[in-house]
């Protein structure tokens, strides 16, 4: 299993999927040493790593920085709870079209249907828009708007992206009474 401490190393993705294929059902994470773009570090590249891990039912998680050339990237089992980005939902169909996808993969695929986690995947920072509700409720408390305002894209979204994942209305409106408050506050 690797470890923060001594992360395991890849070439590439057909070295990470016969180490899934092996340890998927056994191990509950992996932290992997990635090479950065244009390092030229003979290690696996971030997209090889995810299209692994989606294939066996894993996913991408907390990544910490390691060297000049490198990071490590944690992977895990996803759970049952787990919520889906459309931008993995959309590399999950093309695993699927191209033959790669694995029954621990079908597995979670299937089970984000049965319960609407894969038809509510949330959009990414690049194409998300802010909710028309979230941009109602900002903008009724003065001070809320000025400090959202004063938000960068990456901070915005980072604020937003629990309503993007909330399950239920109830839930989505107190998330939402949360960032206007929190806004209003300074946080």
């Amino acid at each position: 299993m690797g470890t923060q401490a001594q992360p395991l190393a890849f070439r590439d993705g057909s070295e990470w999927e016969a180490w899934l294929e092996a340890n998927h059902a056994t191990e509950g994470e992996a932290w992997l040493l990635i090479g950065k773009k244009n390092s030229g570090a003979p290690l696996l590249a971030i997209e090889d790593a995810l299209d692994g891990a989606l294939c066996f039912g894993w996913i991408d998680g907390q990544r910490k920085g390691f060297d000049e050339s490198s990071f490590l990237q944690r992977y895990s089992k996803r759970s049952s709870r787990s919520s889906w980005s459309r931008v993995n939902v959309g590399k999950a169909e093309a695993l699927i079209a191209s033959g790669r996808m694995q029954p621990g993969g079908f597995a979670q695929i299937e089970a984000a249907k049965a319960d609407g986690r894969w038809e509510a995947a949330y959009e990414s920072q690049r194409t998300t828009e802010i909710p028309d509700d979230a941009t109602a409720a900002i903008a009724a408390d003065p001070a809320a708007a000025v400090a959202f305002e004063q938000l960068g894209r990456t901070a915005r979204y980072a604020l937003i992206l629990p309503l993007l994942k909330a399950r239920t209305p109830e839930s989505r409106a107190k998330l939402l009474a949360g960032v206007v408050r929190k806004l209003a506050a300074g946080a």
